[in-house]
């Protein structure tokens, strides 16, 4: 089991996750975001310039192993801006999960994500 945490353009949270539901990946956590990387936010040239928060979407993505591949997938290919995406389109982190359980129905492990 593992947890996605993929942070993507707020413009492309819609085209994602309609490419996600087409390959079976339905349920997530959507949080808005604010950060800075490579770039530091900034949208001039001046290095003097204080680093500036731009606005991301995070996702968050419980999937078993069987899906793990064809999530990363889908977001690196729709997630990206342009044909060979930019600075800035976002990132995705693949992170162990020990264990998942279900509140509804006190489910553990595997079965607990779906």
């Amino acid at each position: 089991m593992r947890l996605l945490l993929a942070l993507i353009q707020p413009t492309k949270l819609k085209a994602v996750q309609e490419a996600l539901a087409n390959v079976g990946v339905e349920r997530m956590t959507v949080c808005d975001a604010l950060g800075y990387g490579q770039q530091r936010g900034l949208v001039t040239a001046d290095p003097s310039s204080r680093p500036a928060l731009l606005r991301k979407v995070a996702l968050e993505i419980a999937v078993n192993e069987d899906f793990l591949d064809k999530t990363i997938e889908t977001i690196t290919h729709v997630g990206r801006t342009g044909a060979n995406g930019a600075i800035g389109d976002g990132k995705i982190f693949v992170l162990p999960i020990e264990e998942v359980i279900r509140l509804s129905d006190i489910i553990r492990g595997p079965e607990a994500i779906s």
